[in-house]
């Protein structure tokens, strides 16, 4: 199982961001120490370099003041001084010949360069060289230089103190690196699991939510980075998603509860006239009156299932609609005449105010039919006595409302904020026919022209319906 979840975890994402980072500081690590170590052991170099110069230049004086003997005899004091271990003079001819030296027994490996006696007869002042003799253990610096006419000097030692001093830089800065590798690591692992413990909490409210737990949501640390981002939006989803479900076993509830009674009220019937026998005038006329039931209970239900899916289709932007010029007050007189004979049969005093030149770009159909849905409520719902007020107003040069206010029945206010919903029926009027989607319809067309649809209502004082549209009919612009 071990072995499994370690060959697994090269592929999480902050295996990777730690190998990344660890892999990042160790080069940029690894590159500063080297250059750390370059300039150190230059400048060691140089300062050697720099004290062979400075040796180099006594003798050259010496020999102009005293002669080549003097040269000699100061040469060996010298290096019986220095020890004959720590430095070398040889004195050589220009065709690189030695015809004298300090005690070379311990430096017998130290030949002439060649190549460093023709540099200095081409003219450069003096020359560095660098060689390895096992028997020293160190590197040797050596430097020829010319310090009289025909005499060469060649003086060597050992770089010992650089190269001890080297060798324990080396030691520190490898240790070091491998230290700050280890450490870089584990605070890359640190980072990386605290950055993106965020994103475990979404993938494990997701597997909550996908066993069935709708409620969950990623708990919000208020940090104010992109995680904190990620777990709002994906708590928003879920809200959105939540909202989504609940309404979907809403309506399927209120199709079932709709849809149950002209089902049984057909189902009825047709057993009836199976089960009826006879073939007189007032069995066939019963016949008939059933059959008549029956389609007007289908055209009932095709009317629902109709109007079903032009509320999905507007509220989509998958129907058609059509964009013309539509005189608002010419439509709401038109919609008012066919309602006045249903107003005077219950009694109901209907009243219009529609100005002229209120023109909008949309759908004459769908508004009329919008239109249409409120009078129909407003009536419906208005005892005898009323009164049902409809009027045109232009709000400003982009946007104009079609109110109608009725002195009917009234909404409760705990059944406002879902009359819009689809199915939803308040329980007094369920006593009336209806399937409850009629303004949820209003809403769709109104929000399809770039509207909304507004109510203020009162029980036993009446309801005030304000469908506003867009004059231009965007409907990505909200009025």
């Amino acid at each position: 199982m071990c072995s499994r979840n370690w060959i697994s975890r090269p592929r999480t994402l902050a295996f990777r961001l730690t190998l990344w980072y660890g892999t990042i500081v160790i080069l940029l690590s690894g590159v500063a120490f080297l250059l750390s170590y370059l300039m150190v052991t230059r400048l060691l170099e140089e300062r050697s370099d720099q004290e062979l110069l400075n040796q180099v230049s006594t003798f050259e004086s010496i020999f102009k003041a005293k002669g080549i003997d003097a040269v000699k005899r100061v040469m060996i004091l010298e290096a019986q001084a220095a020890g004959e271990r720590k430095i070398f003079f040889r004195l050589l001819y220009m065709d690189g010949s030695a015809f004298s030296s300090s005690n070379m027994s311990y430096w017998e490996n130290i030949a002439v360069a060649r190549d460093a006696i023709r540099r200095l007869i081409e003219g450069r002042p003096h020359v560095f060289d660098t060689l390895v003799d096992p028997n020293v253990g160190y590197r040797v610096r050596i430097l020829y230089r010319v310090i009289g006419p025909g005499v060469i000097l060649q003086l060597g030692q050992p770089m010992e103190h650089a190269g001890r001093f080297i060798e324990a830089s080396r030691k520190i800065l490898v240790g070091t690196l491998v230290t700050l590798s280890a450490l870089s690591i584990l605070i890359g692992w640190f980072m990386a699991k605290k950055a993106l413990g965020g994103v475990g909490e979404v993938t494990r409210t997701a597997r909550e939510i996908t066993g069935g737990d709708l409620g969950r949501r990623v708990p919000v640390k208020r940090w104010g980075d992109e995680i904190e981002r990620l777990a709002v939006t994906f708590n928003e989803m879920l809200d959105r998603i939540e909202g989504l479900v609940v309404g979907i076993r809403e309506m399927s509830d209120n199709i079932a509860h709709d849809l149950k009674s002209p089902v049984t009220r057909i189902r009825g019937m047709a057993e009836v006239t199976l089960t009826t026998a006879g073939d007189d005038s007032g069995a066939i006329t019963q016949y008939q009156g059933m059959a008549a039931g029956v389609i007007e209970e289908c055209d009932g239900l095709l009317d629902m299932i109709n109007t079903m899916l032009m509320i999905s289709k507007t509220e989509a932007r998958a129907a058609v609609i059509e964009r013309t010029a539509v005189d608002v007050g010419a439509l709401v007189r038109r919609a008012c005449e066919l309602y006045e004979p249903l107003a005077e049969d219950k009694g109901v005093t209907l009243t219009r105010r529609t100005p002229e030149g209120c023109i909008v770009i949309g759908d004459p159909r769908l508004l009329q039919r919008a239109v249409g849905n409120l009078l129909d409520n407003a009536v419906k719902y208005t005892p005898e006595g009323g009164f049902v007020d409809v009027f045109v107003v232009g709000l400003d040069p982009s946007r104009l409302e079609v109110v109608i206010e009725d002195t009917g029945i009234g909404i409760q206010a705990s059944d406002l904020p879902h009359i819009f919903e689809r199915f939803y029926r308040c329980d007094p009027s369920r006593s009336l026919s209806g399937t409850g989607l009629g303004l949820s319809l209003v809403r769709s067309v109104a929000a399809a022209h770039g509207g909304d649809v507004r109510v203020e209502s009162a029980p036993d004082v009446g309801s005030v319906f304000s469908l506003a549209l867009s004059v231009s009919g965007d409907p990505g612009r909200k009025t």
